[in-house]
């Protein structure tokens, strides 16, 4: 039964939002095309359910500016002004919920991380793929992007444990007042989530839009 209404939750609420906040979407998009150029979407390839692959939509929120080697320049070098409201008004997650209508995502789950990032798990880590990643997740609601893997992780994994329509209800409550009051954005020293490297807790990384 939970499967089920998790579904219709999924389905009813994504498309209530794009609905309602289609104008805020094409407006959103407008701005990305004209401060950042084109494309206007960011792209990944991220681990759904089981570890299969999918790719997620986001608004993007930095440029691609280079060093004379051609190599992408830091985060922080490329993240403008700009692209830092969107992230902090989380705006640039809008799209993804393309991908709760399409089923690659649903709106409470363990947030979906990068491929590359599956053959580092530990079996334990590995859980979290036991169910559809989400939008938002009790991880999110607890610190986001400033707690350390191994604690994400375990948030991660006590979802996929206890995992009810309630504590759906409930993370989606919390999800709202984070945007509102904006926490957990980034980690402290970093414009974006450190990479998750297998035995190592956090290392800076350059290249890659998380969360």
């Amino acid at each position: 039964m939970y499967p089920f209404l998790k579904r219709a939750l999924d389905l009813g609420v994504a498309l209530v939002l794009l609905l309602l906040l289609a104008p805020v979407l094409a407006l959103t998009a407008l701005l990305v095309r004209w401060k950042l150029g084109s494309p206007v979407l960011f792209r990944q390839a991220r681990a759904g359910r089981f570890g299969r692959p999918f790719t997620i939509f986001k608004f993007r929120t930095m440029t691609d500016a280079r060093d004379p080697e051609g190599h992408l320049l830091p985060d922080g070098d490329r993240l403008t002004p700009f692209g830092q409201a969107l992230r902090s008004s989380s705006l640039d997650e809008l799209p993804q919920l393309l991908n709760v209508l399409w089923g690659d995502l649903s709106l409470v789950g363990p947030r979906p991380l990068p491929v590359r990032y599956v053959p580092r798990y530990t079996p334990e880590q590995r859980r979290r793929l036991d169910c559809p990643p989400g939008i938002t997740g009790w991880a999110q609601v607890n610190g986001r992007n400033t707690v350390d893997w191994d604690t994400r992780f375990a948030l991660d994994t006590w979802y996929v444990d206890h995992r009810s329509m309630t504590l759906d209800l409930r993370i989606l409550l919390l999800t709202a007042r984070k945007v509102i009051l904006r926490e957990g954005i980034s980690a402290e020293g970093h414009e974006t989530m450190p990479e998750f490297e297998e035995d190592q807790t956090a290392t800076p990384m350059s290249t890659m839009e998380h969360s």
